[in-house]
């Protein structure tokens, strides 16, 4: 069986329950939900802002894991307004490329803070 790395990744803002924010096992590589929540805590009212940021968050766990987004084999993406999803879509792109991963995105009710509008989450192999 291979070794289970629990990872929490410094600079980006800490887990907010009991979990870690990257687990990799052998080559899989899951990363918990994150959102668009600054460093400071302050989380942007615009939902491309708060995407930028969780991009990026997402960006750094892959990272810590030894991946990026080339290795992303699916993508999850929760949002309070599916309807802003144009917005957040060339941000997609830009993040992903030609690497597309298969994908879900669902409109729901709330996240863990209300002002937050959308959460990403990942999983990723790395050969």
């Amino acid at each position: 069986m291979p070794k289970i790395q629990r990872i929490i990744v410094p600079d980006i803002p800490q887990p907010v329950s009991h979990y870690c924010h990257v687990t990799r096992a052998g080559p899989h590589v899951w990363v918990a939900g994150v959102v668009g929540q600054a460093q400071d805590g302050s989380i942007p009212s615009d939902v491309v802002a708060q995407f930028d940021i969780a991009i990026a968050v997402m960006d750094k766990c892959l990272k810590a894991a030894g991946a990026g987004p080339e290795h992303v084999v699916k993508v999850q993406v929760f949002m309070t307004d599916v309807t802003e999803r144009p917005k957040i879509n060339p941000r997609r792109i830009a993040y992903f490329g030609e690497n597309l991963p298969a994908s879900t995105l669902v409109e729901v009710k709330g996240l863990v803070d209300s002002r937050m509008k959308v959460e990403i989450e990942c999983q990723a192999y790395v050969d």
